[in-house]
């Protein structure tokens, strides 16, 4: 059973695309205020800043997918507030395991959910891109060449431009693998549409359509993030905006459960992408999750599981050929077991040299995808039209590729063994005809003008030593390395797995030929660590990539080269930019949080980076005077303080999120004169009424109906203030303030004063004050070295 205190979570805030975060105050270098001069001017205390010189000026603003939207802080702490308390105390044993029972029955319907998905996607485009290939070989065996490349560019097309056109008009936040995304909002970061049933519609449908296409791009990437939405979708209740809610999961409104369930759903979408459920696990423990716990690996390993059983039983199904042309080799399963796994000193010397090379080429393809994803950005800005056509025009060069490279492959004789069918008759196989008489096959044909998953069969296929001839494996390499980087960034769903562990398996299988003579390592073996050493120069990853590898290959003897190469790669990558992945959410602008924090932040303390304006309000506040800060500012946290004669001296009750305000105000529960009401509040509202709304918007400031009597009437806010906010001195070091901040998983983090006499509370600390953009904008000379005397004003 998990803790209790998960159990009796508070409710958070529902979602405000146009609201920014509190940005706080400094009372620093002769802008401090005297507190009883604030108190007798209360009607500008709430509007001016205390801080009139220094804002934080980072963007609210992130690139989700292929679309522009306003981003904002989830609420993963537990607001204790007396609703909260209330709540707590009347929930009964029932109600409890209530609560733990739903947890796992939604983990075992993520599972299945995600696992259909995964299955379903995977027949639709073996059957879709089988047909297109059928086609043209058969157009190609009677010699109509022109036709054939009319059929198959013509196919392509029009898959890409259905799939383009779902992402530019229906879901621009499905657009990418999504796994960026999906790290971001476990890190806390909330965005229009990130994980709405819109967006899981196209993912699966635009993945399916732009795979089928010929893309050099895979499912697996987009297969995460739509585990994600699936949980989500389960998570909260269904969508108000479609009418699908169901009240009995009100527990799970709230941020905090959400960000357990999507971390499942997560693991489930690699599970069902690579047939790897424990894989999956330690994808979503090592890449996408920034909070972890014990029971949350054991219903993420039961989610992960219930994929594996789900994708087993439709396969048993699908090999009775019931599945088109899906058969025994749908989901992607590259088995290289049949091959010995020994190795000496000389295939340790290949295996280092995989690595350096892994590394120096993921480190490249990082740096270039950065650069395409700034030159398509633009493009993207102009609106969905130019998106469409920028799909278009890498389909057609894709489509040319894959057809007009071969011509120039020379035709290869069929081995004589009689456990082969050469050439393959098939939509997929190692031996495709093209142009070659009987008898004979092209090897690069076999590469490009086929699935990617059969491509990477094909080349992880064992004994099969000269099966492809140098040359084609260095053209097909530079084809997929050029292809990969230029059709990442395009509106359509992709991932970077396939294209990486194709380029990657074709110079593997390059530096084998190298080693042939003195080597005793398979050709696919080795094209299986080229793969792993490209992976690992690209995203970074160790252990759940090492355990993914093994899973899809079904060689354990192979796991210390694996381990090895994947260490090397990454040690070598490392020394030139970081991994693809935290690349592009920095170049989306999503505000992520780093478990480490910066060096330079030693030298600052948290109250040298809080900005102004700080809005705060009374124990018991004016109505007008929370409506006019809802109204005029974008605050999504307002600092309560009590003051006598509520209190001997002015102290810091807590924090009211602006979500609750809205709620409160809803309700009307005011009053004539400045007196304590919480009892009334807490027997007209329950902890529910504050739960954080699904999908659909929540109330809003104009959603508020209040008449001028009512606002010169006053509101108790202790009921609703969360009483136990983390609160940091001000001469904390502002690196210390960050990994507590991270590992606490805040949205608000409180700054008060060293000494008495003083305001209680100093500002307030977001994730945005600490950007390196915002910190390095108030001490530009920090990074360089300089000492903290001489930066400071």
């Amino acid at each position: 059973m998990d803790n209790q205190q998960d159990n009796m979570e508070e409710y958070d805030h529902d979602y405000d695309e146009e609201t920014n975060e509190n940005e706080g105050l400094s009372e620093r270098n002769g802008f401090e205020r005297n507190w009883s001069e604030i108190q007798q001017d209360k009607s500008t205390s709430y509007t001016e800043p205390l801080l009139r010189k220094r804002t934080n000026t980072t963007s609210q603003i992130a690139i989700v997918g292929a679309n522009a939207c306003p981003i904002e802080s989830l609420d993963y702490e537990i607001i204790e507030n007396e609703l909260f308390k209330q709540d707590w105390r009347s929930r009964k044993k029932v109600q409890i395991f209530q609560y733990i029972v739903l947890k796992w029955a939604l983990a075992l319907l993520i599972g299945l959910g995600t696992g259909l998905v995964g299955f379903f996607s995977n027949i639709a485009v073996e059957n879709i891109a089988g047909f297109k290939l059928l086609l043209t070989n058969t157009l190609m065996s009677e010699e109509k060449y022109y036709r054939a490349f009319g059929a198959y560019a013509g196919c392509n097309l029009v898959l890409a431009s259905a799939a383009a056109a779902l992402c530019a008009f229906i879901a621009p936040a499905a657009a990418g693998s999504g796994i960026p995304e999906v790290k971001a909002y476990l890190n806390g970061i909330d965005a229009h549409s990130l994980l709405a049933p819109g967006t899981l519609f196209v993912k699966i449908f635009g993945s399916i359509l732009g795979v089928s296409a010929g893309f050099v791009v895979g499912k697996e990437g987009p297969m995460v993030h739509t585990g994600a939405c699936i949980a989500h979708l389960l998570g909260q209740g269904g969508s108000t905006k479609y009418h699908l809610t169901w009240k009995w999961l009100r527990y799970f409104k709230n941020d905090r459960d959400r960000r357990d369930l999507i971390t499942c759903g997560a693991a489930a979408g690699v599970a069902a992408a690579f047939r790897a459920p424990v894989g999956g696990v330690l994808f979503a423990f090592e890449e996408v999750a920034s909070w972890w716990r014990s029971a949350l690996l054991w219903r993420t390993f039961f989610t992960t599981a219930v994929v594996a059983l789900v994708l087993r039983t439709f396969i048993e199904y699908c090999w009775t050929g019931k599945c088109g042309l899906f058969g025994q080799g749908g989901l992607i399963m590259f088995d290289v077991s049949s091959a010995e796994a020994q190795y000496g000193w000389v295939d340790m010397l290949a295996v280092l040299l995989l690595g350096v090379i892994g590394g120096i080429f993921g480190s490249l393809y990082n740096f270039l995808i950065d650069k395409v994803l700034r030159v398509y950005s633009i493009i993207n800005e102009k609106g969905p039209g130019f998106k469409i056509l920028l799909v278009v025009i890498v389909s057609l060069l894709t489509s040319c590729c894959s057809y007009g490279l071969p011509w120039f492959s020379s035709c290869i004789a069929c081995p004589t063994s009689s456990s082969v069918t050469c050439p393959t008759d098939a939509g997929s196989g190692n031996f495709k005809s093209f142009q070659c008489p009987s008898g004979y096959y092209n090897d690069l044909a076999s590469l490009v003008l086929n699935t990617n998953d059969d491509s990477i069969r094909n080349l992880f296929s064992t004994s099969t030593a000269k099966e492809f001839h140098i040359s084609t494996l260095f053209i097909f390499f530079g084809a997929v390395y050029f292809l990969g980087i230029i059709t990442y960034g395009i509106a359509i769903p992709s991932g970077l797995f396939i294209p990486v562990i194709l380029a990657g398996a074709s110079y593997g299988r390059l530096v084998g030929r190298l080693f042939s003579s003195i080597s005793s390592l398979d050709m696919g073996l080795f094209a299986l660590l080229g793969a792993a050493s490209f992976l690992g120069g690209t995203m970074r990853m160790t252990v759940s990539l090492c355990v993914i590898l093994l899973e899809l290959t079904n060689d354990l003897l192979l796991l210390p080269l694996v381990m090895l190469v994947l260490l090397v790669s990454k040690t070598v990558a490392d020394c030139f930019n970081k991994g693809v992945y935290d690349q592009i959410m920095r170049l989306k602008g999503l505000p992520y949080l780093e478990a480490h924090a910066e060096p330079y932040m030693r030298q600052l303390v948290a109250r040298d980076v809080v900005s102004g304006p700080l809005i705060v309000f009374s124990g018991i506040e004016k109505v007008g005077t929370i409506l006019h800060a809802l109204r005029t500012t974008g605050h999504n946290g307002f600092p309560v303080i009590d003051e006598p004669p509520f209190s001997d001296a002015p102290e810091l009750c807590g924090i009211v999120l602006r979500s609750h305000l809205l709620v409160l105000l809803k309700g009307g529960n005011f009053s004539k004169e400045r007196v304590i009401t919480g009892e009334e509040i807490l027997h007209r509202f329950a902890a529910f009424d504050f739960a954080k709304a699904g999908s659909g918007k929540g109330i809003k400031v104009e959603d508020l109906d209040i008449d001028d009597d009512e606002m010169e009437m006053y509101v108790d806010l202790h009921p609703i203030t969360n009483a136990s906010p983390f609160t940091v001195v001000e001469t904390m070091s502002l690196a210390k303030a960050a990994i507590l901040f991270r590992e606490l998983a805040l949205r608000h983090m409180c700054v008060v004063p060293k000494t008495q006499g003083r305001p209680p509370i100093v500002g307030i600390l977001t994730r945005h004050d600490f950007m390196p953009e915002h910190v390095l904008g108030l001490y530009p000379l920090i990074k360089s070295g300089a000492s903290r005397s001489s930066v400071l004003p």
